[in-house]
């Protein structure tokens, strides 16, 4: 598990590899990554936007970015925390995704939380960093 607090707020991060949704004959593989983000600020706090910088096996870089997560912007009240579940593709076996989490607090002012940067390895593969 990879973990990062930044203004007090948690992001805890568990990927796994997708065989059944992979095809490393055609050059595709699937991991999924299971976000929690834990409020351990004093006020409540809404996930506005995201941000997602991926790097694959080769050094070949995207970035993804737009409102909420999974088509929710969900609100965290203090001591709160909200997990979902979603999946990248890459064209190579291994790969690191880094990113952040756009909030807001009850005051309308935005910050930054930090994603922790997150390897994405294929299970029995030599762990190289990326």
């Amino acid at each position: 598990m990879y973990r990062a607090i930044t203004h007090d707020i948690e992001v805890c991060v568990e990927p796994f590899f997708l065989p059944e949704r992979s095809d490393p004959e055609e050059c595709r593989y699937v991991w999924a990554y299971q976000i929690t983000i834990a409020n351990f600020s004093r006020e409540k706090v809404k996930l506005i936007l995201r941000y997602w910088h991926i790097t694959d096996g080769l050094g070949r870089v995207q970035e993804v970015q737009g409102e909420g997560v999974i088509g929710e912007q969900p609100e965290l009240e203090p001591g709160d925390s909200y997990q979902y579940t979603s999946a990248c593709p890459l064209t190579t076996s291994s790969g690191i995704m880094a990113g952040r989490y756009t909030m807001q607090n009850a005051r309308g002012a935005t910050f930054d939380v930090d994603i922790p940067a997150f390897s994405l390895d294929l299970p029995g593969e030599r762990v190289s960093l990326n």
